[in-house]
This record gives structure tokens, sequence and C-alpha cells, in this order.
């Protein structure tokens, strides 16, 4: 237990998130999203399912957060933070009085004060007793993208993280794979990945795994019900191996029985496809170029209507309940710049329903200097089971 990251590292971030709100000219941001205190402070903790917030100003004081009882040892022990309020359950109890008087105390009345409203870590009920309260007392402004767009770059430290992530993701679809065949069930196929997962130290998967046979190998989010393999039968697998919170995501779909050559052939295009979109993640270049090549190569080959309409997204560190770390989402026409340092999860999905026949292809990659690095060493080949 302790903290992740040198005390600089988080300094370091604090320091580019305070230039960027005096740039924005907020003078607070509220900061709600769980990835952004984690990032900012250390902070770990599932207390942003209630009310929970840190308030960081544009000058230099010291952050301070505001939860519940249960998490002030957590704060203690997974953070920076040192100044923590707590806020009590009770019949009337309404901690948006607590966050404006903390506020207030900072001096921040008829201010410019922005909100993380696009997190999972501020429930709508929460934002309307957090507006209400703030309407004519400050000006409440939308600061989603504050610390959102700093965590799209990953430094060296964070990317080793990531490179642990994607190692541990390997070893875990192979013994998924490996454990796959006719008459076996989902349950034992997932239990083996999960079993490689933790005994190498990852934390549970922010959602998923997605494991679905049949039918269900169309599907591209995860179901309840796992079924036993049939004799002849296709399965898809989707996960992320999540190490310190940092995700590194895999996807494939193979054969169990014996191969069918309509499958092959939407293997090989997928598999174009997904080295296609991988070429296509260059420093410098928009990041719709990306689903662009992903578009040209199934559209060439008249899989149009099977593809999806996106092919991927960001990674990094989060929280239930999704390893997706968007924005940016991978779509045609997408402006924002592919940049060093930025962790994708590229896709490449067809769902033929006429013929029930699925395949998917995804790795995670790295933005390099000049060109993508494929951050899985498991070669993309058509498999049977």
């Amino acid at each position: 237990m302790g903290l992740q990251f040198d005390r600089t590292e988080y300094e370091r971030r604090i320091s580019a998130a305070r230039t960027r709100l005096q740039r924005k000219n907020l003078d607070a941001l509220l900061v709600f999203a769980p990835e952004s205190l984690y990032y900012l402070t250390g902070f770990d903790s599932t207390g942003f399912v209630y009310f929970q917030f840190a308030l960081l100003t544009a000058d230099e004081r010291p952050l301070v957060l505001l939860t519940r009882r249960p998490d002030l040892l957590q704060a203690r022990k997974t953070s920076i933070i040192e100044d923590v309020r707590i806020w009590y359950d009770t019949v009337d109890s309404d901690p948006s009085k607590d966050l404006q008087d903390i506020l207030r105390e900072h001096g921040l009345q008829g201010r410019r004060v922005g909100i993380e409203l696009d997190s999972f870590g501020l429930r709508a009920a929460s934002y309307e007793a957090v507006r209400a309260r703030l309407e004519g007392w400050c000006d409440l402004i939308n600061g989603s993208s504050v610390v959102r767009e700093l965590r799209v770059i990953k430094s060296e430290a964070e990317i080793a993280y990531v490179r642990r992530a994607a190692r541990l993701a390997d070893e875990a679809l192979v013994a998924m794979i490996d454990k796959s065949g006719p008459g076996v069930f989902e349950g034992d196929i997932a239990a083996a990945g999960a079993s490689v997962l933790a005994s190498g130290g990852c934390d549970p998967s922010p959602s998923g795994p997605v494991i679905g046979s049949g039918e269900r190998a169309l599907l591209v989010r995860a179901t309840t019900e796992y079924r036993v393999l049939d004799p002849e039968d296709q399965i898809t697998i989707e996960f992320a191996a999540s190490y310190r919170h940092y995700c590194a995501c895999l996807m494939r779909t193979f054969r169990i029985g014996s191969d069918l050559s309509q499958q092959r052939r939407m293997f090989d295009v997928t598999r174009e496809a997904l080295l296609a979109m991988t070429d296509a993640a260059r420093p410098g270049e928009p990041l719709g170029a990306i689903d662009q090549a992903h578009r040209d190569v199934f559209d060439k080959e008249g899989f149009g209507a099977s593809r999806m309409s996106a092919c991927g997204y960001s990674l990094g560190a989060t929280f239930r309940p999704s390893w997706m770390d968007v924005p940016p989402l991978l779509y045609a026409g997408n402006p924002m710049l592919t940049q060093p340092g930025m962790v994708l999860f590229l896709h490449a999905i067809l769902a033929d329903v006429d013929r029930n026949l699925a395949m998917s292809l995804g790795h995670t990659i790295l933005i390099g200097q000049e060109r993508a690095e494929i951050l899985s060493q498991l070669p993309l080949e058509h498999i049977v089971r």
C-alpha cells in the first residue's frame, strides 16, 4: 500500500493541471472523476459511487478532499492529500453544502469554478444538488477536459505499468485459448485467464471479460450466463489486464472443432484491417485516419454492413464500470492529432448476422515518435481449437 509514483510525478501533474486552469481562466476545479483523483494524487478508492470530490485551485494552495468516513484512511494511505474533510450519512445529509463551505473558505464566491461533468464519479442527482446550491453564487463551468486531456499522454512511469499489463494480457489470452475446446464451460475459460492475471499482480478489470460463444460470439458486451461450447462452435474473447489500474486490452475470435472457409476469409480481412489501422496510427495524423483505414479495408472487401462504426479508444488508468478511457474515441473524422505517449486499443470487428459468424481482432498500441508499437507479442493467426 502506498503511492504508485514518485511524489515529484504527482507534483508535476498538479502543476500542469493548474497551468491549464489558468489558461482556461478558471479559478478552481471540482475534481469528481476517480481517474483524475488517482492521476493527480494517487487516491485509490471506489468511494466515488457516493459523493466525493477534491478541490484543485489555480493557485498553489493544497488540494482538499471531501469524502465519507470509510475513505478517510484510504486517502491517508494511498494519496498525497493532507487536507481531508468528512461528510456523514444522516437522514438529511447534503454534502453539496460541505462543498460550498469549502469553496467559501477558499474565497471562490463569484469566481469561475470548473466541474468535471463527464465522469461516472458524478451522478446526476449529485450534480443537480451542486448546481442548485451554487447557482448565482459562483460561475460553474464544465471543466471535464482539464485533467482528462493531460491523462491521454502517458509518462514513462505510466508506460511501464501499461507494458506490464500488456505482458500479463498475453499470458492470460494464451491460458484462455489453451483451455478452450469442444464441451468446455465458458466459465472455466474465464477462470483460466483470471488466474493468470491475479497471480501476476493485476487488479480486477474495470469490466468484463467479454466471453461469448455460439451466437453470443457476435456480441461486443458481456452478458450473464456462461454456456458450454458445442462440438462445432466459435468464441470471442475481449478483456483488459489492469495493472495499477492501467489497462491493456486484447480481442480474438477463434473456431472450436473445425475450420470454416467463410470464417477464415473473415479472419484474413480482419487481420488486414487491424494492420492497416495500426499503420495509420502515426504521430501528427488525425485519430480519424485510423478509423478511415478500418473502413477502407472492410468496405473494399464487401464487409461494410458487418463492421462497427468506430474502431477503438484510448486506454489508461480507469475504474469501474469501464476500461474504455474516453475521450478520445476512434471514429472517422475525429480531428484530434495522434501524439507520442498515447495508448490506444484498436479493434477490428465483424458480425455477420445472416450467417451467424463472428470475427474480431484487437490489440493495444503505444504511439512512439514515428509509428505505433504493438504491445502484444502474440501473433495474429487464425486459431482452431
